[in-house]
């Protein structure tokens, strides 16, 4: 099928021997394998498997990582193999059968420009939990935080076209948290994932990972974390940080300014009234400039967003004051004071996240074709 295979290995046993076997087995001709710094007692399978045809064995001299091993194959494939279709990451414990890494290839091979991912079912009940968990946890961080919609966030078996190969090796990250950051570059640049079902093989409960549950969890959660920071989201958040301020300050300086002006107690409900108004109206005219611009980036006219915007606005301040009078009155039965102010505020979070998500899908969707837009995911 002209795919590569790539298999980076760290202290292998007979497992890494029986999977290169089975791969050549299932007709691929061409398996490339890194030894990753292995230990001297640890080198036999390496010599083995460069024994039989079709395989080529790569040698860190001291332990880089599993995604510094992925890149220097990455980087051997788009140097020596010109004519390859395309690339399949392979994890050398036999949890990867070779039907499977074939179900990969012919996919990546059929979607042509897609990245194809080999993901496991985590429902079953032989999955251990602390697997099952921690994929869960992770999948409900890529969806909400990142925009990704993934069933296995650390799945080893993906299957690269070769044009990506020149990516995949600017990618930064050196062990594990590599993999994921091939996840938020491929969602950046806008390259489509495609799932492959796949069998769910743990070999003595996954005793053979050389994944740290700690140390390793943190870099890749730290990445996830940085992406964030980065995210539209984040700045969606920043954008309305920066809109409360400007809301405070000027209903601040507006209801002093009265005041010293003449409109003393007696005036009171109308100063608050003219303090809030011309507050709320700078401050979300400035939520708007920054959502627009700096947010999401839209190319829509200023006039249909607007509209689009202070409807919105309209609908979200209604559904606060509503729904905050059906669950602290009607719902809890509670009056006015510390715990309504609890409830409003959980109501308001909720309309938040409702708010960004109708804001990117709605109001500032980009109608016009625009290549340097971001993607607001």
């Amino acid at each position: 099928m002209d795919v590569t295979i790539i298999l980076p290995s760290l202290n292998p046993d007979e497992k890494m021997i029986r999977t290169v076997e089975g791969i050549l087995a299932e007709g691929f001709t061409d398996i490339v394998v890194v030894d990753d710094g292995s230990a001297a007692e640890y080198k036999e399978p390496f010599a083995t498997v460069a024994a039989m045809d079709g395989v080529t064995v790569l040698t860190h001299e001291v332990n880089k990582g599993k995604g510094r091993a992925m890149k220097t194959a990455f980087s051997y494939v788009a140097e020596h193999r010109p004519d390859s279709k395309g690339v399949i990451t392979v994890d050398g414990d036999g949890q990867h059968l070779p039907k499977d890494i074939r179900a990969c290839a012919e996919a990546m091979l059929a979607e042509g420009d897609k990245v194809v991912l080999g993901v496991r079912d985590f429902s079953k009940p032989d999955v251990p939990f602390k697997s099952r968990n921690g994929n869960n946890i992770t999948k409900a961080v890529f969806r909400i935080f990142c925009g990704i919609r993934i069933s296995d966030t650390q799945t080893g078996l993906r299957a690269i076209p070769a044009q990506y190969l020149p990516l995949m090796g600017e990618i930064t990250g050196e062990r594990y948290e590599y993999e994921t950051n091939q996840l938020l570059i491929l969602k950046d640049k806008g390259i489509a994932l495609h799932e492959v079902v796949i069998d769910t093989v743990y070999i003595d409960d996954n005793a053979s990972s050389h994944f740290h549950p700690f140390r390793d969890s943190w870099r890749i959660y730290k990445i996830i974390f940085k992406h964030i920071g980065t995210s539209v989201l984040a700045k969606f958040l920043g954008a309305s940080i920066i809109s409360f301020l400007v809301d405070t300050i000027l209903f601040f300086l507006i209801n002093v300014g009265l005041e010293n002006a003449g409109m003393g107690e007696a005036d009171s409900k109308l100063r608050i009234a003219l303090a809030t108004v011309g507050a709320r109206v700078v401050s979300t005219i400035v939520n708007f400039c920054l959502n627009r611009k700096v947010v999401f980036r839209s190319n829509d006219s200023v006039g249909g967003t607007l509209v689009r915007y202070y409807i919105l606005a309209v609908c979200q301040m209604t559904a606060s004051l509503l729904l905050v009078h059906l669950f602290a009155e009607r719902v809890l039965g509670l009056g006015a004071g510390v715990l309504e102010s609890i409830v409003k505020f959980a109501v308001d979070m909720c309309l938040f996240v409702i708010s960004y998500q109708v804001q990117k899908r709605w109001v500032f969707a980009n109608r016009k074709t625009d290549p340097t837009a971001e993607n607001a995911d």
